[in-house]
Formats: structure tokens, sequence, C-alpha cells
């Protein structure tokens, strides 16, 4: 029998999905409330598709994508990053054709990348991410930065930083990648084997190098900020102008370039400092080519990224109580045979008015079925047995206070409903 997962992933088991649950919708509302609208993709996508739009010099297509060869001799990847899969359903939906700019979110989205698992960072990992296409101001910037802000700050994250960076357009990267690289051949011989393959292809990508000797070769590197063109260096000044108005607190960082080609200009990293030092808990930025790319029409875009699972490890290290709801709000016990089927039919009515019902499926003794009851949380328990169905009755307990209530069958849902609104009324007062 195969009783473990593969290395890498990990179950979600019904004991913790309310936190996932709970982190979901909370991303959800900050979506929707900047105009966000869902988008969902498939899991895996036609292996180009990265290749064109990551760039081949990254360590995500060198070293970590999940590619496949399908029946039909297709290459085929799970994908690694949610942006292009994004970015090819708005070009394949048409909706560049809409009104601009289209502003999409995707939640609890599967990515997969062959590495050694981490804390907060599995094979199968999941991200909330946001895309936001056709708007070319820095305010798109502000705006995408600060629903991922806000999010934290609402979550209750403490000690969070914006780190921003502009790593300009392809005009004014030009003269600078050939600076970098004069820099960088100076320092040829001490840089990782990895920095070597990148120095004629993407200098850039030494920088984000994570091996400490290359960090320590690249410290006095030429900044991109010193050789922006006038567009760039107005544009990073007007993201930094709106920052400083919403009180977003930032840093620059020349360092930050992200680790996808896709990107220009803007690009940032929301950081929050733990025991070990710094986290970084969501990164995206400005990728106005990406459409282009793809073989669509010149597009801006601007977005992030943020895996779910390093979320909930965040929680659990700064401990913000996620409140656990209970699994039943009823339960219906079984004294007898002859009450299966009433009880049966009272669980389907009081769901269809909204309240969590189960009843005993085991023909389990009535003691263990109160047992169980008080494992489920379930406030209140009902009890339909001989003495109840000669009279047409339910006999209702708090199992807080004990308080029994008789109610006739017919109407039973209803009063239970009412009861368990009293319940909830109480306990909410003795909360304050």
């Amino acid at each position: 029998m195969l009783t473990q997962a593969p290395k890498g992933t990990k179950d979600v088991l019904p004991t913790e999905i309310y936190k996932w649950q709970a982190l979901e919708k909370m991303m959800r509302t900050e979506a929707e409330l900047a105009g966000f609208r869902e988008v969902r993709t498939p899991v895996f996508e036609h292996t180009e598709l990265f290749l064109r739009s990551i760039g081949d010099t990254t360590d995500v297509v060198q070293k970590e994508m999940y590619t496949f060869k399908d029946k039909g001799d297709r290459s085929i990847t799970l994908k690694p990053e949610g942006t292009a899969g994004a970015a090819r359903a708005f070009l394949e939906g048409r909706l560049v054709s809409d009104a601009l700019p289209c502003k999409m979110y995707y939640i609890n989205n599967p990515i997969f990348r062959y590495e050694n698992p981490q804390a907060g960072r599995l094979r199968e990992h999941h991200q909330f991410g946001i895309e936001c296409y056709g708007a070319k101001d820095a305010s798109a910037d502000a705006d995408v930065i600060t629903v991922a802000y806000r999010f934290f700050k609402k979550l209750g994250v403490k000690n969070l930083t914006v780190k921003i960076n502009s790593i300009g357009c392809p005009e004014c990267r030009k003269a600078y990648l050939e600076t970098l690289r004069g820099f960088m051949h100076e320092h040829e011989g001490k840089l990782c084997e990895t920095c070597h393959t990148r120095l004629e292809r993407n200098p850039m990508r030494i920088l984000d190098c994570k091996s400490p000797i290359c960090q320590q070769e690249v410290k006095d590197a030429p900044a991109m900020l010193d050789m922006l063109c006038d567009e760039c260096k107005e544009h990073f000044e007007c993201l930094k102008s709106l920052l400083e108005e919403l009180e977003i607190p930032y840093v620059i960082d020349s360092r930050i370039v992200r680790g996808l080609d896709y990107y220009t200009r803007t690009v940032f990293e929301l950081i929050t400092q733990t025991e070990k030092g710094e986290l970084t808990i969501c990164g995206g930025g400005r990728y106005d080519k990406l459409v282009e790319e793809l073989g669509g029409p010149a597009t801006c875009a601007v977005g992030f990224g943020m895996g779910i699972e390093r979320v909930l490890m965040l929680v659990e290290q700064e401990g913000i109580e996620i409140p656990k709801p209970r699994t039943l709000d009823v339960y219906v016990t079984i004294q007898t045979p002859e009450a299966k089927l009433p009880a049966f039919k009272l669980c389907q009515q009081l769901r269809e008015i909204g309240l969590k019902a189960d009843c005993d499926h085991n023909s389990r003794s009535l003691k263990v079925q109160f047992k169980f009851a008080d494992k489920t949380g379930a406030p209140i328990t009902v009890v339909i047995g001989q003495d109840e169905l000669r009279n047409g009755l339910v006999k209702s307990r708090d199992m807080v206070s004990r308080d029994e209530e008789l109610f006739y069958i017919g109407e039973a849902a209803g009063k239970i409903a009412e009861q368990l609104a009293d319940i909830d009324a109480e306990q909410c007062g003795t909360d304050y």
C-alpha cells in the first residue's frame, strides 16, 4: 500500500483546511475590492510558453521545470509560475479587445518546481496572484503593491516593508548591460558556475544569485537606477510619490531583479522581519513586453504572486490566530432504530435552512453518539427516542448549559435555528 505522498508535496487535511479557506477569503476580498476578477488556467501548458516568457537563462527553466512529452509527442510543462498562463489566457480569450485595463486574479493556483523542498516552498505549492493588463501609469504599479500590502496588514503581519527597484526598459537597459558585463568580467574568476553561463546572456541574473561568494563579488556592481532613461526615471519617481502619499513604507533595493526574464521597469518584494532574518512573502513587478513576446499587441502589464504555504508559515510564526469554525451546528442522535428515518429527515431540513447538521450512520449507542457530538463541537444535540417518537417530538440539548427543550418534529428545524441563534448571541456577549 502506498501511504506516503511524493517528496515536496503535502496534503491539506480537513483539520487544517479552515486556515486556507480563511486566507483565500481575505485574498478574494482584497482583489475584488480593487476591481480584479478571477481567472483559472490549466495546470499544464505547452513548454514553449515558459521558454519564451520566463527566459531560458533562468534557474526555473534550466533546473526546475517539470517537463514531459504527452502521447502526441508534444512537450508539456506543469506550470512553474502563474503569469505566463494568465497572459496566454488574456490573449487566447481575446480580452485584449475588451475595455482595458483588464484586471485578473488567481487563487490557490498550483505551481510546480523541482527544487529542494523548504519551509513555505514545496515542489507543489500554491499561489495567489494578480495581473493588470493595459495600464501604463505608475499608479497601476502602486495599485497592485497596495493590494498585497493591505492584505498583509489586515492579516496582522508586523514589521512589513516594501522593497522596490527599477530595472528599466529594453532601451535603457542595453547600455547598462554592457556596463555590467564589463564589471562582471573583472570578477569572472570568482563567480559560480551558473553565473558564468549568465555573464554573456543575461548578466543581471548574477545580481540575483543566492551564492554568498557571488553576492560578495557584485556588492559594488553598477546599479540600473543610475542609468535609467528619462521616461523610466519619471515612472519610478511617480511610484515613490504614490507610495509616500499612501504612507506605505518602502526602501529602494537596487539588487532586486526578480528571477524571471519578462520583468521591465518596476520590480518589488514585500519583506517581513523574522527571528531568522528577512523573509520575502510577495514579489512582482511590471512586464510590459510579455504579451507582445507571446504574439499579441504591445500591452503594458503589472502584477504579483505570493505563495499561500509561505503565508501560512508566517501566520504560525507570528502567532496570528485564525478562528477555527465548528464542524457542525447540530448533531441528531438516534436512540432507537425507528428514529433513523425522522432523524435523517430532520438533518436535511436543518441543512435546507443553512445549518450544518448530521446524524449517526453507524447504529452506535447513545453514549457513543454523544461523545462524537462533543468532538464535532456542535452546540446543539438533538435526541429522538421512543418517547419522542410516540409524542411527535424531538429533544434539543444545549451542550454547554445542558438545558433541554422539546419541539414538535414538524417545526423542530425552525425552533432549533432560533435556539442556535440565542446560543451564539450569548457566546458573543461573553467575548466582550
